[in-house]
């Protein structure tokens, strides 16, 4: 399946999850419905994934979870925020994807009005060899 076909069908079941049951559950709640509704539809969906990593020589064992991993390509970040997602959410997903490198991540609000400004794309572009000293999920 190709990364836009990935995408599309999260950003599709996203709109009809937001629709119905609507905003104002927990992130958790969006997430496992979200988990469902993508594996219903044939796509292969990780939920809290633990990443390991090694900064500056220091082993970091789960140093952080995705909240769901899809096709093992494309991280979504699911969040129920009444205000809007903040820049650092977008930073925060920028991380996610430069420290596993994969390329393309989600951020999907849920806490909207609409599920259409709930939902940012983000891009990882960072060259593989741009930081050489950080290794992830990998024994040296």
């Amino acid at each position: 399946m190709e990364m836009d076909d990935i995408t599309g069908t999260v950003v599709e079941e996203a709109i009809r999850l937001h629709r119905r049951p609507g905003p104002g559950l927990f992130e958790s709640v969006y997430e496992r419905l979200l988990e469902r509704r993508l594996q219903r539809r044939g796509l292969c969906v990780e939920s809290q994934v633990g990443i390991d990593f090694t900064y500056d020589g220091i082993e970091f064992r789960d140093g952080f979870r995705l909240d769901l991993l899809v096709e093992k390509c494309v991280i979504l970040e699911v969040k129920s925020l009444e205000r809007g997602l903040a820049p650092v959410h977008t930073r925060q997903i920028l991380t996610y994807l430069r420290l596993t490198n994969l390329p393309i991540g989600l951020l999907l609000n849920f806490g909207g009005a609409t599920m259409k400004e709930g939902i940012k794309r983000v891009v990882n572009d960072l060259p593989p060899d741009s930081s050489p000293g950080l290794r992830i999920n990998q024994k040296e």
